[in-house]
């Protein structure tokens, strides 16, 4: 099978059969973003425990690739430390700005790597980056109401 086509199935696996979708009670904070290009939506909450994300959940609208991919951005975070998972963060956010030319690690960014051929499309990045820039705002967010609760 070409890797082209994996990598379709893959998208539109987690696109038919999404994880973590369905917001979800507890949480510490909830954001939603639209991409203005495509009119896609995402809301999205996020709950920690110190520094380990312990839950996404989500409900969006929208194409393919921006649902898949706030579907592999669940799994790739829950469980992790927030630094780990920012580090993941940004390994996705260069993969999708390297204009196809990007060598996506595999081990840190499991079914991410099916989007490097989304970095081809300039127009198909807001999509796939959806679900991610509203993780890390609503992290973001997390973290601001810790500190202000504990000054």
């Amino acid at each position: 099978m070409h890797l082209d086509s994996l990598y379709q199935e893959i998208i539109l696996d987690h696109y038919r059969h999404p994880h973590n979708k369905g917001l979800r009670e507890p949480y510490d904070a909830e954001v939603h973003h639209v991409n203005p290009t495509c009119g896609d939506e995402v809301t999205l909450r996020v709950r920690l425990d110190g520094d380990k994300v312990v839950d996404v959940s989500y409900d969006s609208l929208g194409c393919s690739i921006s649902q898949a991919s706030a579907s592999v951005m669940t799994d790739l975070v829950v469980g992790k430390d927030v630094e780990e998972a920012n580090e993941v963060h940004q390994a996705f956010l260069e993969l999708m700005q390297s204009r196809g030319a990007g060598e996506p690690d595999e081990e840190v960014l499991e079914d991410a790597v099916a989007f490097a051929g989304v970095s081809r499309y300039p127009a198909r990045i807001k999509c796939a980056l959806l679900g991610w820039m509203a993780w890390k705002d609503a992290v973001a967010r997390t973290m601001d109401n810790v500190s202000e609760a504990t000054s």
